[in-house]
């Protein structure tokens, strides 16, 4: 019986990393095929997709300012997130309950609808105070901060859960003030929610289109927007090549993370 449900068990694991996997193994070996449109089997193999990507000029822009953008959202949201999970977690609020929904709610609502709220609230303020955001590099950074905050309030409060407070307590009686606690025993304490906070935040904004899209103004196409550009006037394998390209990226980003942080043990 024990063996007959670990069988099950690795079976069903098994076939969640399947389905999981297979589409993104699918999306890399398409990038290899050698005739315009897709079919298989193929007729061969080529890396002149790579090479075509690599020629676009409109993916060279749209990477630098993805990475530009998300770097910034990333390091705003980290700042902003840690903060409010220190204070969900250390602080007696209140109001803790509502306040830990209002910054988890990014999460809940579907990209296009959060981006289409935004864009409604921009151009209210633009015709109340006369300042434009729409269409303008801050107001698309401040909605990739939603995007960032949630996954750094989730994973630092997920890891501040798990210490006990002893140490502060320790530290504070020994005579040191609350920022020197914060900065040389909480900070480190909860290092490995912060870096895997600021990873998946990155991954979030850099990959996001559905709020980008709807935001973004003219001469800033991000990476994804200018993949779906690509996409109304050509139907070929470079697309599956740009994505091999962002999926090996960040794979080799998660595993370098993991190195030095144990990611699975935050993240579960």
């Amino acid at each position: 019986m024990a063996k007959a449900r670990t069988f099950l068990w690795r079976g069903g694991v098994g076939a969640v990393f399947t389905v999981v996997l297979l589409p993104m193994l699918a999306v890399m070996y398409l990038s290899f095929f050698d005739q315009e449109v897709v079919s298989f089997p193929p007729d061969g193999y080529t890396l002149r997709w790579y090479v075509n990507a690599w020629e676009q000029r409109e993916f060279s822009r749209g990477f630098v300012n993805s990475l530009q953008l998300a770097v910034v959202a990333t390091v705003i949201g980290v700042t902003l997130g840690t903060a409010a999970a220190y204070a969900l977690v250390r602080a007696r609020l209140p109001a803790r309950g509502f306040v830990n929904t209002l910054l988890m709610g990014p999460l809940a609502v579907p990209g296009v609808v959060l981006g289409t709220a935004l864009y409604v609230m921009f151009v209210q303020i633009d015709d109340a105070i006369d300042f434009q955001i729409v269409a303008t590099l801050p107001g698309l950074i401040a909605a990739h901060v939603l995007l960032t905050v949630p996954w750094t309030v989730r994973l630092v409060a997920a890891s501040l859960a798990g210490l006990h407070p002893a140490a502060e307590e320790a530290a504070a009686d020994l005579g040191a003030r609350p920022w020197t606690v914060f900065r040389r025993v909480t900070l480190p304490m909860m290092r490995s929610g912060v870096v895997a906070g600021a990873l998946f935040s990155f991954i979030q904004s850099f990959e996001n289109l559905e709020l980008t899209l709807l935001l973004v103004g003219p001469g800033r196409s991000t990476l994804p927007v200018a993949m779906l550009n690509y996409l109304e006037f050509r139907v070929d394998p470079t697309l599956a090549a740009v994505a091999t390209v962002q999926i090996v990226m960040i794979g080799a980003l998660m595993l370098i993370t993991d190195r030095f942080v144990n990611l699975s043990r935050v993240v579960s």
